[in-house]
């Protein structure tokens, strides 16, 4: 197999997604190399985003609405600060996006159309096509990546590793058609979640935890590892990943369902199909697990579904559901990670020479359950702190193209072991656990552990730093729901190490 390895003056950002190219935006005019498995608007979570970015833009809504929202359905554990921040910046990334020529929707005079999502005490989420924001983010940030001279693309390459030398990143490991080292002088992961690694997921493939993996590996402290969002209404179609119904519809008046026809929502929050996500989806689960499949009942949108919603009226035609016509049944399914690789408000991590944006980092915001349409919101909030934060350190003459001699198809990790970890995730780490799950799904990682190549060791690492912070967060908490401790302990975030995790593989 080849071996190669390089030294370039590029910022090395690793990752596809919006983070990922606002950061390489915000370098300019300094040297960057962006390195993704897929070609750019492939593969990453962004472009799937359906909802769109939360700002408050309408009549009368105010930042400040926007972060009691936001610190109300994090169940005690936001950074307000953090949180004051990324509010307070939202409409200008939205004026910014639409600059660079994002679609958003208008109406007749100009003004943005805002839709209203769960928890949401107004309409603040600003659209695109109704339920296409995140592809449409995604093609305008990828003409404006690919127009900017600063900026070179390197896809069809995986990064498996960092490099660390005297406690500074200094560089990753990358895998093609051989293996090797990219070395530069800064490292930016933006490259997704965690979600992946469950067997019901909204998540692309290719996304399962691989940055935090990496981070974990090299010793970077993660925090709330626990926190993954389960989003109540994935299309129970079969597919792989689940398509995805859109909050949007619920807050355009669709309701849940159960196979009785009987709504289920009013009886457990006071906000019914439209309280914080954690409560919707375990109302969802709780349905499924009691036999009577859960559907969301959009039939008094009628047409309006096929206009406003059509990636979501797409999925239903595949299976042969007309939304219009029938409810669609749904699914609880795994969909974003709230928690991550630990970092301070412009991107740096616990690992000098290392930053972090976007899903795959935890910057407080989102607690331990995330506010519908932050995750764009802060994706495009962090990438760009972490690019300016960067860039302040960097000169900013050119550099030469960087000669990456690895290109094509990377090693995957064995099926039938994924398979399995996505099992052990979805069956003792889902929506409600409790101890003996917890440690089952730990002895079962353990057993997939030896001898397991990179791109399976870094899945297996994100893997153990969720299950381990959930045995140790011994309360219920926002999307983290331990039925053996149903109580609240006084609110505090959870820091971790993969040492601190190995510590307890044996059971206590």
């Amino acid at each position: 197999m080849q071996v190669a390895r390089m030294q370039t003056d590029r910022v090395l950002i690793i990752g596809g997604g919006i983070a990922a190219l606002y950061a390489a935006l915000a370098l300019a005019p300094r040297p960057v190399l962006i390195i993704a498995p897929e070609p750019l608007g492939h593969g990453a979570s962004s472009a799937w985003a359906q909802g769109g970015v939360a700002a408050a833009m309408g009549p009368g809504d105010r930042p400040s609405d926007h972060l009691a929202d936001t610190i109300r359905a994090g169940a005690g554990l936001v950074d307000a600060a953090v949180a004051a921040r990324i509010t307070a910046e939202a409409a200008e990334h939205v004026a910014r996006l639409s600059d660079l020529g994002a679609p958003f929707d208008r109406d007749l005079h100009g003004n943005y159309l805002l839709s209203r999502e769960a928890a949401h005490g107004a309409a603040r989420v600003v659209r695109v096509g109704g339920d296409r924001a995140g592809q449409a983010i995604m093609a305008t940030l990828i003409r404006a990546v690919q127009a900017a001279p600063h900026i070179q693309l390197q896809t069809a390459l995986s990064v498996t590793g960092l490099i660390v030398e005297a406690g500074q990143v200094v560089g990753v490991e990358v895998e093609g058609d051989g293996t090797g080292e990219i070395r530069g002088p800064a490292v930016l992961f933006a490259g997704g979640g965690a979600a992946g690694l469950y067997a019901v997921t909204t998540n692309p493939n290719r996304i399962r935890g691989q940055m935090l993996g990496m981070a974990a590996r090299a010793g970077a402290l993660i925090r709330d590892a626990e926190f993954v969002q389960f989003h109540p209404t994935a299309i129970d179609i079969g597919e792989d990943p689940a398509p995805l119904a859109t909050e949007a519809l619920r807050g355009e008046g669709a309701v849940l369902i159960n196979a009785m026809g009987t709504r289920f929502m009013p009886a457990l929050a006071p906000e019914a199909e439209l309280a914080p996500r954690d409560i919707v989806a375990r109302g969802v689960f709780a349905e499924w697990q009691a036999g009577r499949r859960p559907m969301l009942d959009a039939r008094a949108l009628g047409a309006q579904i096929a206009s406003h919603f059509p990636t979501v009226h797409a999925a239903c035609q595949r299976a042969g559901i007309d939304p219009a016509q029938e409810p669609i049944p749904v699914t609880a399914a795994a969909h974003y990670h709230m928690g991550g690789i630990a970092v301070s408000a412009d991107g740096r991590c616990s690992l000098p020479g290392l930053w972090v944006a976007g899903e795959a980092a935890c910057t407080g915001l989102h607690g331990g359950n995330r506010l519908a349409s932050n995750g764009l919101l802060e994706a495009l909030v962090t990438g760009r702190a972490a690019g300016l934060d960067i860039a302040a350190a960097m000169p900013t003459g050119a550099a030469p193209e960087a000669k990456v001699a690895l290109a094509g198809t990377a090693p995957v990790a064995d099926p039938a072991k994924v398979a399995r970890l996505r099992g052990l995730m979805t069956t003792h780490v889902g929506v409600i656990r409790e101890e003996t799950g917890l440690r089952a799904a730990l002895a079962g990682l353990a057993d997939l552990e030896p001898d397991a190549p990179p791109a399976l060791a870094n899945m297996l690492a994100a893997a153990r730093m969720i299950a381990t912070a959930a045995l140790l967060r011994r309360e219920s908490r926002g999307a983290h729901c331990r039925s053996d401790f149903p109580g609240e302990l006084p609110p505090k975030p959870s820091h971790l190490t993969l040492a601190d995790a190995l510590a307890l593989k044996e059971p206590a």
